[in-house]
């Protein structure tokens, strides 16, 4: 394929950009190369500057559950942008998104829309604060909660200990109060519940990680964080930035059966949008203003064009519940041909899959946590990634990311990305 525009806007690009990119994983740092630039997009499809056309794996890295484009949403953003596109004042609209996402989901009653994942998540880490007066959170190695200092922490000098910043401009006084754990592994809770006792407001977890490439809970798991939480008044978050409305209109809390004191949401609750939103009981969401004194703000929270995209797309996903077994057929279908041709090519693999998140592995280990995820062959994976982009397909350009598939992918597509996946294999 041809990337010469593609090329030339990323040389362009970096004169006034950081980097050329507005978030670091499209820089393609992990895999090499210039990236894609994308023109247009529709269904299941990307056009990028030099019209070379491609598969989505990733979905806007999750939004897109109803495919690029969507009719139906983009009639809703047509239609409303022409009342206004920001009022900075109370919308009907916002209350009626607010009561169609209440009555889908599981164990809340009241939501606060924000513009981001980050956005949520770092409010919801406030909240557990001044609801339980305590400082201290837990969070999971391997698992992103966005970019706002209490999540840029790393594990110390193991998981009992504090942790430390892993990015520059993070304090040391910020990582005292982040913990870290290991993903799937509840005696290293029980170690920081021991050494911090009275002290932890509140876990936070992706219930289904997708950072580490996608890595579903142990049996048990999730059962034991809600008990040890319960056990010591401290508060469960689930980050459902990337599970919230995609493993199932109740996300991950009704797919895994285990609920969570607050919820946060993002990508396909905006349909697109910069959409972020927390969630939780009446008792905790009373300590919020103006209603509370834990502070939250936001100039273009649930502005019109975003509450339009989130609703029109909930609203879709509600009138067709049927879409939620069509993508897990589709992402079941999708592991099954890969794992014949991995076989058949004699390749050391791991997948990884949960409804319409899957990841692949170039490993013999079994991918369980942060640790056991980068012991991939992240060589191999980036010659496998350019093949795969050169015959058409577009993958996730890093080894610890999940795919995203959506409605619009069909099985036609998946065949071809299959014959495309054994002929690549082949080649390395």
């Amino acid at each position: 394929m041809i990337y010469k525009r593609s090329s030339e806007l990323f040389k362009l690009a970096k004169l006034s950009i950081p980097g050329g990119v507005n978030s670091p994983v499209r820089a393609f740092g992990a895999v090499g190369g210039s990236p894609i630039f994308v023109k247009k997009a529709k269904g299941a499809y990307l056009y990028d500057e030099d019209d070379n056309k491609f598969i989505d794996y990733i979905s806007s890295w999750g939004p897109m559950i109803l495919g690029h484009a969507f009719d139906p949403v983009l009639n809703s953003i047509s239609q409303t942008s022409k009342k206004g596109i920001s009022f900075g004042i109370p919308t009907a609209l916002e209350t009626e998104f607010a009561e169609l996402i209440t009555s889908s989901i599981p164990n809340i009653d009241k939501i606060r829309f924000v513009n981001s994942g980050t956005e949520a998540c770092m409010s919801a880490v406030r909240l557990a604060r001044g609801y339980t007066n305590r400082d201290k959170i837990i969070k999971f190695s391997g698992c992103y909660h966005g970019h706002s200092d209490s999540f840029l922490i790393q594990a110390g000098s193991g998981a009992i200990t504090f942790g430390s910043p892993n990015s520059p401009g993070v304090t040391q006084g910020t990582a005292t109060d982040t913990l870290i754990s290991d993903y799937n592994d509840f005696e290293s809770v029980k170690v920081q519940f021991k050494n911090h006792p009275n002290k932890i407001a509140a876990i936070i977890i992706e219930p289904v990680a997708g950072n580490m490439g996608c890595v579903p809970p142990e049996p048990g798991f999730l059962e034991a964080l809600r008990k040890i939480c319960d056990e010591n008044q401290s508060l469960l978050i689930f980050d459902e930035v990337m599970t919230g409305f995609r493993l199932s209109l109740g996300g991950a809390q009704e797919a895994l059966g285990v609920n969570a004191d607050i919820v946060t949401y993002g990508k396909v609750i905006g349909g697109g949008l910069p959409v972020g939103a927390f969630a939780s009981s009446n008792e905790i969401m009373k300590k919020l203003a103006p209603e509370g004194p834990v502070y939250q703000a936001g100039t273009l929270s649930g502005n019109p064009l975003a509450m339009s995209a989130g609703f029109t797309t909930i609203k879709s996903l509600t009138e067709d519940l049927s879409i939620y077994n069509r993508l897990e057929e589709k992402t079941k279908f999708l592991h099954e041909e890969m794992e014949k041709c991995l076989k058949k090519r004699k390749i050391s693999y791991q997948i990884n899959r949960f409804g319409s998140m899957i990841s692949l592995h170039f490993t013999d280990s079994k991918v369980y946590d942060f640790k056991s995820s980068t012991k991939g062959d992240n060589i191999f994976f980036k010659k496998y990634f350019h093949g795969m982009l050169s015959e058409g397909i577009y993958l996730p350009p890093s080894a610890f990311e999940s795919y995203f598939l959506n409605d619009a992918l069909t099985f036609e597509d998946i065949n071809y990305t299959i014959n495309a996946f054994d002929k690549v294999l082949k080649s390395l």
